[in-house]
C-alpha cells in the first residue's frame, strides 16, 4: 500500500504534516513529528514582529537611542515572549532541523506588509527549508480599506518572496476575500506552489471582570473541516497548483476526507496539541486499514476523487444544494 504522496514538488512518505505550531518550536519536537511518522513539518511562524524588532534593537545600539523610544517598542511587546529565540535562533533551528530528520521541513514566515522582513524568505532557503509557507495574517480594520487593496497587499507580498527565493512557496490564506476563488487564482497565477486553507482568524474576548479585551487561543474543532473541504473540492481540476488544508484535521476521516476533495496533505495542529505526536501515528494506521478495506492501493488514487469536477452532482458544492438542505430541513419539521 502507498501512502505516499507529492506536495509543492516534494516527495512525502505520507500525506499527514504537522502544521505551523509550538511543537516545531525544538529539535526534539521535530524529531519526534518525525518519529511518530509524519511525512513533512512545517516550522512555527516567525512573524514580521520580530524581525521588525530585532532590527529596531540593533539600530538602537548602533545610535545610542538618538532615535528609539520605549514608545516605538511598545508596538511589539508580545514578541518578546513569542519565543525565546528570534530571527537568528529561528534560522539556526531550521538548519539543525534539516541536519537531524529526512522528511522535509517547511519555513513559515508570518506577515501583513511589503517591507525588509521578506527577506528572512531568502535566509530561510538559505539555511536549508525544502518550501516554505506564506501568511499573510492581515485583518483590515479600518473601514477606509478596500477589498482590492487588501487582494494587491497579499499579491505584492508573495510576488517579494517569490522573487527573493528558488524553492517553493506555499500561501496560507483566510476564507473572508469576497470572491475566494477569484483570489486563489490570482495568487496561482503569481507563482503560489501551494494554496493552505484556511487560516484561523483569533478573536479577541472581553473580561467581564477586569473589563479588559483579551486574547483567548481556541484551539479548532472537526466541524471546522467542512469550510476549507468544501472550497478545495470546489478549487481543484479549476487552478494548477497543490492544496493543503489546514482546519479541523482531527481524525483519519478527516485525512481521507481532505485528500477526496483535492488536497494533497491534511496538516494537523489542534489534535497533536490536545492528544500528542502519537495521533499522528494512530492517524495514519487508521488510513491504512481503511484504505485496504476499501480497496485503495495508493494516497494518489483518491486525491480529488470527490471534488466538484468528479462528482456525479457537482451542484453539491454549490446553491442547488443548499436549497436541497432546506427542503430537507423542513420535512424533518413538521
Amino acid at each position: 500500500m502507498d501512502l505516499s504522496t507529492s506536495y509543492m514538488g516534494l516527495r512525502l512518505k505520507n500525506p499527514v504534516v504537522p502544521s505551523a505550531s509550538p511543537l516545531s518550536g525544538t529539535l526534539d519536537g521535530i524529531r519526534r513529528m518525525e518519529d511518530a511518522g509524519a511525512g513533512a513539518v512545517v516550522m512555527y511562524s516567525l512573524f514580521e514582529e520580530q524581525i521588525d524588532l530585532e532590527s529596531l534593537s540593533l539600530h538602537a545600539s548602533l545610535d545610542h537611542g538618538t532615535y528609539s523610544t520605549a514608545e516605538a517598542l511598545s508596538y511589539f511587546p508580545e514578541m518578546r515572549g513569542y519565543n525565546g529565540v528570534g530571527p537568528e535562533g529561528y534560522l539556526e533551528l531550521v538548519h539543525a532541523a534539516k541536519t537531524s530528520v529526512d522528511i522535509p521541513v517547511i519555513g513559515s514566515l508570518n506577515g501583513i506588509s511589503p517591507g525588509g522582513w521578506v527577506e528572512y524568505a531568502r535566509l530561510i532557503q538559505d539555511a536549508g527549508a525544502d518550501a516554505l509557507e506564506l501568511n499573510v495574517y492581515f485583518i483590515p480594520a479600518s473601514p477606509f480599506i478596500s477589498g482590492k487593496s487588501v487582494e494587491e497587499r497579499y499579491v505584492e507580498i508573495l510576488r517579494d518572496v517569490k522573487g527573493s527565493v528558488s524553492i517553493p512557496v506555499a500561501m496560507k490564506l483566510s476564507p473572508y476575500f469576497s470572491s475566494l476563488g477569484n483570489m486563489a487564482r490570482r495568487l496561482v497565477d503569481e507563482g503560489a506552489d501551494a494554496l493552505v486553507l484556511f487560516n484561523r482568524f483569533y478573536q479577541p474576548d472581553i473580561d467581564l471582570e477586569e473589563l479588559e479585551v483579551t486574547p483567548r487561543l481556541v484551539l479548532s474543532q472537526p466541524h471546522e473541516l467542512r469550510l476549507p473541504l468544501c472550497w478545495v473540492a470546489i478549487l481543484y481540476g479549476e487552478l494548477l497548483t497543490d492544496f493543503a488544508i489546514t482546519s479541523g484535521v482531527h481524525s483519519h476521516q478527516d485525512v481521507l476526507k481532505s485528500l477526496m476533495a483535492g488536497s494533497k496533505v491534511a496538516m494537523m495542529a489542534s489534535e497533536l496539541l490536545q492528544h500528542g505526536l502519537g495521533r499522528i501515528t494512530e492517524v495514519l494506521r487508521a488510513v491504512e486499514g481503511w484504505m485496504e478495506e476499501h480497496e485503495y492501493v495508493s494516497v494518489n488514487q483518491m486525491i480529488g476523487s470527490m471534488s466538484r469536477t468528479n462528482v456525479a452532482d457537482p451542484s453539491a458544492f454549490e446553491r442547488a444544494n443548499y436549497m436541497k438542505m432546506l427542503a430537507s430541513y423542513r420535512t424533518a419539521s413538521r
